[in-house]
């Protein structure tokens, strides 16, 4: 699967980046490179160390694979007034209500089939997701949502903009245990498709 393919390689970069003498100038065209993999056009315009973590500022061009309308509309929607006020926000804050049952369900789903023999209290799966800083409202509502098994039909009718909000927590879900397996890698997938 995608894990056993890109943690190597991560590995290795972090090895070079640790034994390098220029540290600064390998990552920043570590970083540039690895999203040029991925089609994107990446400018570091600011690398500093902040305590136990590294501070990346970004120019990021067109990807190759966005067309130009979809691109102008990512800008405008960037530059409009509300997108600025809301910049500070907790992304799960700016959740519709009626979407939010959605995704927990989802985010439950893939939970549930991380590891389908496992029984896991939610005190395990609590501390599991406390490093994604999901909102109280969203771990309440996935709690919820654990007290029964969820269907995967739940992936059948997912929107574009639920699969949007949902897709980057669920990888983040899957990845939690180090591997994606075949059901995780279907629903990722099909997230991924929705928002297409």
């Amino acid at each position: 699967m995608l894990s056993q393919i890109v943690r190597p390689l991560v590995n290795t970069q972090v090895r070079l980046l640790a034994n390098s003498h220029t540290t600064q100038t390998t990552l920043v065209e570590t970083i540039a490179r690895w999203l040029g993999y991925l089609g994107v056009d990446a400018e570091v315009t600011k690398l500093s160390s902040e305590s136990d973590r590294i501070h990346v500022a970004l120019r990021v061009g067109k990807p190759d694979s966005c067309d130009d309308g979809d691109w102008s509309s990512i800008l405008n929607n960037l530059r409009s007034p509300a997108q600025i006020e809301n910049n500070g926000s907790n992304s799960s804050d700016k959740i519709h209500e009626s979407h939010q049952l959605q995704i927990v369900r989802l985010l439950a789903y893939l939970i549930q089939i991380s590891d389908p023999q496992q029984d896991m209290s939610w005190t395990d799966i609590e501390s599991q997701l406390l490093p994604l800083n999901l909102d109280t409202s969203m771990l309440s509502g996935i709690k919820s949502a654990m007290k029964v098994p969820q269907s995967p039909d739940l992936l059948n009718s997912v929107d574009p903009d639920i699969a949007a909000v949902a897709f980057p927590i669920a990888v983040k879900i899957a990845w939690l245990d180090q591997e994606i397996n075949s059901h995780e890698n279907y629903a990722l997938s099909t997230l991924l498709s929705a928002m297409k």
